[in-house]
């Protein structure tokens, strides 16, 4: 994707791309702590990916973005929702979704340093 402009690229496109970015991190962290069974990777991925979790991890992450990083989050931030899932607050969906957007944006320019720099921060701890 290194041809693309990725400061043209479609916020939902990038959120949609880092939804997936952060799934595979978290299955295959959880694949390493040596969980085995469908039922429990589920279960356990479930709790990372959902948006309060995603907002929790995304303010450890805020304090160390760069200025480009915090504008691209912000971007995804500032989508106008108008659903927000039953299990989240509108501000931790919002956050979330800056979340997805910036792995997303991370992810398409071939940084994957940063994304598993950011994702350590952000889930330090919690997959253990």
């Amino acid at each position: 994707m290194n041809e693309i402009d990725l400061r043209t690229v479609s916020t939902a496109a990038l959120a949609y791309l880092g939804d997936g970015v952060l799934e595979l991190y978290v299955r295959r962290t959880l694949v390493a702590k040596g969980y085995g069974s469908s039922k429990s990777l589920n279960t356990h991925a479930r709790s990372f990916v959902c948006a309060p979790a995603q907002a929790a991890a995304m303010e450890k992450i805020l304090p160390h973005l760069s200025t480009e990083e915090e504008a691209v989050f912000k971007r995804g931030r500032n989508i106008g929702h108008t659903r927000t899932p039953k299990n989240a607050t509108v501000a931790e969906y919002r956050s979330a979704t800056g979340m997805e957007v910036l792995f997303g944006y991370l992810f398409a320019a071939g940084d994957e340093t940063r994304l598993a720099e950011l994702f350590e921060i952000g889930y330090r701890g919690a997959l253990q």
